[in-house]
């Protein structure tokens, strides 16, 4: 049984590394800014194709005229999440080339601590266009109270998906940056595959053929069918492919990811000064 110092150990050292971050962002506010304004512009083509395919009557179940814009702002959302991804890397990048990174990471320190420090300062960081979106779909797509809390909790679990991917990242960042950069690329191959501005539908047959074997494709396009369907229970019987690589997604994820960059941080040490 976790005793009450050891749950107080552990919310101190995640947030103390939550609030370095932070801090380390708002030193740079135009970077911030950036990165909330880069995701606007990349929804602005798709709003514009699937408005005008709509005008055509283009079937694209399970979307509509009336409902594409819940994908669209999902997609905003996501979008802005996965700068989590190549924001944790060039963060320990950067704590490598100011040599403030061995005092970061010092044994017995759990690298949970870190991934969970990331994990709430990258929300942090995003709050505020991620709430003005989340709050403007609700407005005009609402939700019930049920609904709501499984679709906030849906992205807290993509919050942790991303984040140990770019712990992942992270662990080369710091030890082999060669190896790093064919890993972006593979990294942004995955996410191009993941339908995260154009519906599944819209690709060709092998494209879809590749998409179905992205798991990060059905995190994704869980959290779009359950906000359509406003009903989870429907939701969980509809689509248990979804919900099964979910889960499993939420628990391997982070564990492999943490453990990698534990194992090529023991092995490999920091390099690259």
């Amino acid at each position: 049984m976790i005793s009450g110092k050891k749950i107080r150990r552990i919310f101190s050292k995640t947030f103390a590394i939550a609030e370095k971050n932070v801090l380390t962002q708002l030193r740079f506010k135009q970077y911030m800014v950036w990165r909330w304004v880069l995701p606007i512009i990349s929804i602005l083509m798709p709003i514009i194709i699937l408005d005008k395919l709509f005008e055509l009557n283009t079937n694209i179940d399970p979307w509509t005229s009336q409902n594409f814009m819940i994908f669209i702002f999902i997609g905003y959302n996501i979008t802005i999440m996965q700068t989590m991804i190549t924001f944790i890397p060039k963060s320990l990048q950067s704590e490598k080339y100011w040599k403030t990174l061995p005092a970061l990471i010092t044994a017995p320190f759990n690298r949970f601590y870190l991934l969970f420090g990331y994990i709430l300062s990258e929300f942090l960081g995003i709050l505020i266009p991620f709430a003005i979106f989340f709050i403007t779909m609700l407005i005009f797509f609402p939700l019930s109270i049920p609904t709501l809390i499984i679709v906030s909790l849906m992205f807290v679990g993509i919050g942790i998906v991303f984040s140990g991917i770019g712990l992942f990242l992270g662990a080369f960042a710091i030890s082999n940056e060669n190896y790093l950069y064919v890993l972006e690329f593979a990294t942004r191959l995955i996410l191009w595959f993941s339908c995260i501005t154009y519906p599944f539908q819209l690709f060709p047959k092998v494209v879809q053929n590749l998409i179905s074997l992205n798991p990060v494709y059905y995190l994704i396009d869980l959290i779009r069918l359950t906000w359509i369907d406003d009903n989870i229970i429907l939701t969980v019987l509809s689509h248990p492919i979804h919900i099964s690589i979910f889960v499993a997604s939420l628990v391997i994820f982070p564990i492999i990811c943490v453990l990698v960059f534990d194992m090529t941080y023991k092995k490999l040490g920091i390099s690259g000064y």
